[in-house]
């Protein structure tokens, strides 16, 4: 097993502490004309590469540049598998038709990942589970949910909760959570004038004296979670936290959590979060290096990995 890292070092660090195993000695620059160089500096021939990869916000483009280079030297080095580890998958939002002459970006980063020579992907929380349809090589799609279900049990009084969604797509991950909690259910229906454009919110749900835990799978501008705040803060909700997978956060996202309703924001580690938990007290994070080492582990070792959609390795 040969390790590589690009971006997200401290969770690659994790990940590779759980493994006990050494990281490859890789080098990545970027010349004065933008074009991206990636130096191996081991040999990976016939090894059974990982490439772990998380896209910050701001960088993304260069980031996956930069992993489909790494791919592809690996390929050329005669690595015998390699598989692109994506906590946050890139363009995942971007998953279908939904205007005329739009792109179907995500089919088009699934392309490239094969093209380059990605024969297996691990990833966390995909946008829509649909996206694994677009790749003809095997996709693990991992879960945060088991961590975020041991979160609240570690740290609130279920009989005092209640699990909401902020909008219809994401019922099923909320109902999957209250059933497994024995909480109550409520859900939001949102209507978006335009993408990153909340309008007008409705609850529908009893959320009156409770904690209301707003689930979602990424954090973009955190519009979202800042208006469902507000409205479970009219229904009388005790407080509201949000509980994210992909802490995006760009743009004023900071500003927008620290002047809502939100009493605490988690959010787990797939994507770098630099300076952004001292600019925010309300950030919290979960660390999911854990799922990521096991689950490598486990494809290394041909083991199934079904095991970590329901439960958090120790």
């Amino acid at each position: 097993m040969a390790p590589v890292m690009t971006s997200n070092g401290k969770l690659m660090r994790l990940t590779v502490c759980r493994l006990g195993v050494q990281l490859a000695k890789t080098l990545s620059l970027m010349h004065s004309n933008q074009e991206t160089s990636v130096t191996i500096g081991e040999s990976v021939r016939d090894e059974d590469v990982f490439i772990i990869q998380s896209t910050p916000p701001g960088d993304i483009n260069n980031a996956l540049m930069e992993l489909l280079i790494m791919i592809h030297a690996c390929r050329a080095a005669s690595s015998r598998r390699i598989t692109a580890v994506l906590p946050n998958f890139p363009y995942a939002r971007q998953d279908k038709k939904d205007r005329s002459r739009a792109p179907i970006s995500a089919r088009l980063v699934a392309n490239m990942l094969q093209t380059a020579g990605c024969n297996h992907v691990i990833t966390m929380d995909l946008h829509a589970s649909q996206l694994q349809g677009f790749f003809s090589v095997p996709v693990d799609n991992l879960y945060a949910e088991p961590s975020t279900v041991r979160w609240i049990e570690e740290n609130m009084n279920l009989d005092d909760c209640v699990i909401v969604s902020p909008d219809a797509g994401g019922a099923k991950r909320a109902t999957s959570i209250a059933d497994r909690l024995g909480t109550g259910f409520a859900l939001i229906h949102k209507e978006r004038p335009r993408p990153n454009v909340v309008g007008r919110m409705v609850l529908v749900g009893d959320v009156e004296d409770k904690i209301s835990i707003v689930v979602d799978d990424i954090g973009d501008t955190c519009g979202t979670l800042a208006k469902a705040a507000e409205v479970l803060k009219q229904h009388r909700a005790r407080e509201v936290i949000a509980i994210v997978t992909h802490g995006v956060l760009s743009g004023s996202a900071v500003d927008t959590i620290n002047n809502s309703h939100l009493t605490a924001v988690i959010v787990t580690n797939t994507v770098p979060l630099g300076d952004k938990v001292k600019e925010c007290p309300k950030l919290k994070v979960i660390d999911v290096s854990g799922t990521l080492a096991e689950a490598i582990r486990r494809t290394h070792n041909g083991e199934s990995v079904s095991y970590l959609f329901t439960n958090v390795p120790v």
